[in-house]
């Protein structure tokens, strides 16, 4: 089953942990419903590319007020295709949210714990969305992984981090979000030297010489198992950012110049 679901022109949510986890408000944007133009129509999240940057700013409120979170909230990482993984704190509410030299510096993942009521936040264009979260105490995080992240072991870090935040291994949840199918994607023996023997066989295909399909959704799911999160916490989407054309930029089916989807996950604010 699908863990996405359309909920409006603007996003997806990430419904089957929402459902299943109170509070809980987690998903990733479409490239629909936002005010950018050119080769970044229409809802570019990201500050980083050559869009306007009022318009991203516009484009970043509007999903600010359909969620009820503001920006003064949010927390954005620089991302850097590292594995290098943030802790939040409270002081970290809105870093990044307005000018991208604000972001939290040299930061591929982040983690959040619900007292502090911060939304993290991350932006794709193919590279792949992991999210988690531990229903029991509630702490949560989102990971950018492209080729060198996922090689690099972005996964492990997180998990390793999560457990170390006093998340629990047994009730971890991970989903991996939209982001370029194994179908879509070709490397180069480059990307494939990071992989062991192991992982080449099961995760790519050679298709010519020195070109080579991988599928880094499943690789993830590999590093995740290895680092203890049991397969049936794991769901895996089945969007591919290159070919739901209609609702996702994609920056090789776009040859570079596109705009982003922005991952999000948090809490509701508590009622007192």
């Amino acid at each position: 089953m699908e863990p996405f679901q359309l909920k409006s022109e603007t996003r997806l949510h990430l419904s089957s942990l929402e459902e299943e986890i109170p509070g809980l408000i987690a998903g990733f944007t479409t490239k629909n419903g936002g005010v950018s133009e050119g080769a970044y129509e229409q809802l570019n999240m990201g500050l980083h590319v050559l869009d306007d940057e009022q318009k991203v700013l516009e484009n970043r409120c509007i999903l600010g007020q359909e969620l009820n979170i503001p920006l003064q909230r949010w927390v954005c990482g620089e991302q850097v295709h590292g594995t290098n993984v943030h802790l939040t704190i409270p002081e970290d509410a809105g870093k990044g949210s307005t000018s991208f030299d604000s972001s939290i510096p040299g930061v591929d993942g982040l983690l959040i714990h619900e007292a502090d009521q911060l939304l993290a936040v991350a932006f794709f264009a193919d590279c792949v969305p992991l999210f988690f979260v531990d229903p029991t105490t509630r702490i949560a995080g989102i990971a950018h992984a492209g080729w060198k992240g996922t090689v690099g072991q972005i996964a492990r870090e997180m998990v390793q981090k999560l457990k170390q935040a006093g998340a629990s291994l047994k009730n971890m949840k991970v989903v991996v979000g939209p982001s370029i199918s194994k179908e879509n994607y070709i490397v180069d023996d480059v990307v494939l030297s990071h992989l062991s023997d192991e992982q080449k066989q099961k995760f790519t295909v050679e298709v010519s010489k020195g070109q080579y399909l991988i599928d880094l959704k499943e690789i993830n799911v590999d590093i995740l198992v290895q680092s203890g999160v049991f397969r049936h916490n794991i769901e895996v989407t089945k969007y591919c950012t290159l070919q739901d054309e209609s609702l996702f930029f994609s920056h090789r089916r776009d040859n570079g110049k596109t705009g982003r989807m922005l991952a999000f996950i948090g809490f509701e604010k508590q009622k007192k």
